[in-house]
């Protein structure tokens, strides 16, 4: 009897991904020296990921920070240098008695993910966040894998995706002019300018620069009549009221 063997399915839809190639990338790894019993040991495994997928040596830098704490504000000035293609983040909290465990893995969290988005470079999430130390042990190696390789591989995908990505929507798309720099005015520019136009010679004029005059001023006669001042008021007031004493005398 033969055995009938099928053939790998494709997707229904084409999908952007990410190939396992680090040739050619640069690539920051941020570590913590808290716990570094565990750290180093991610660190050894992140390296080797690299390596395995392409990556040269002289390609590969390591920050040491003293805790996890440090790891996004490191990570945020490697990533602002626009050197390294992507950003590997390695640390490891335990969790205690007191509510710092906690404190320290929200921050941690938050400040990685942040820089990651508002830099734009790839930042792989390194950092083991467990309650024992029997946990952190097995993630570093032995039952549950070595976290440090997962996020080695994770950072070259992102990388190549995010090369991917750019390079189909710069082919795809092309390159906007600013509209100063275009020679090919679009109806609607030379439109505004005939509005403008038109706005312009609508425009009022002051009446002292108008030729329109009214029919007075034209002959010759002013119709309107300019009122007093107060002072000459005052004056004609003064000088009825000493004429009048006068006739009276």
């Amino acid at each position: 009897m033969k055995l009938k063997t099928e053939s790998v399915p494709e997707a229904a839809v084409p999908a952007i991904e990410g190939k396992l190639d680090a040739s050619g990338k640069r690539f920051a790894i941020v570590v913590a020296r808290f716990n570094a019993f565990i750290t180093e040991r991610l660190l050894l495994s992140a390296c080797d990921g690299l390596v395995r997928t392409g990556a040269l040596k002289k390609d590969i830098d390591i920050v040491r920070v003293p805790g996890a704490f440090e790891i996004p504000s490191a990570a945020r000035t490697l990533a602002e240098t626009e050197k390294y293609d992507a950003i590997i983040c390695i640390g490891c909290l335990l969790r205690g008695d007191t509510a710092h465990y906690d404190v320290i893995v929200n921050e941690v969290t938050r400040g990685i993910g942040q820089s990651a988005q508002e830099t734009g470079v790839p930042h792989a999430f390194g950092v083991l966040t467990c309650d024992t130390l029997e946990q952190a042990i097995d993630r570093a190696g032995l039952k549950m894998g070595n976290k440090g390789f997962e996020a080695a591989l994770a950072a070259v995908e992102m990388a190549e995706l995010q090369k991917g990505i750019r390079d189909q929507g710069a082919g795809g798309r092309e390159k906007q002019v600013p509209r100063s720099a275009r020679n090919d005015k679009t109806e609607s520019a030379r439109n505004d300018k005939t509005r403008s136009g038109r706005n312009d010679r609508a425009k009022q004029v002051p009446r002292f620069a108008r030729n329109d005059k009214p029919e007075g001023a034209r002959n010759g006669k002013d119709s309107t009549q300019v009122p007093p001042s107060r002072s000459a008021s005052r004056r004609n007031d003064k000088a009825s009221r000493k004429s009048a004493s006068k006739t009276r005398r």
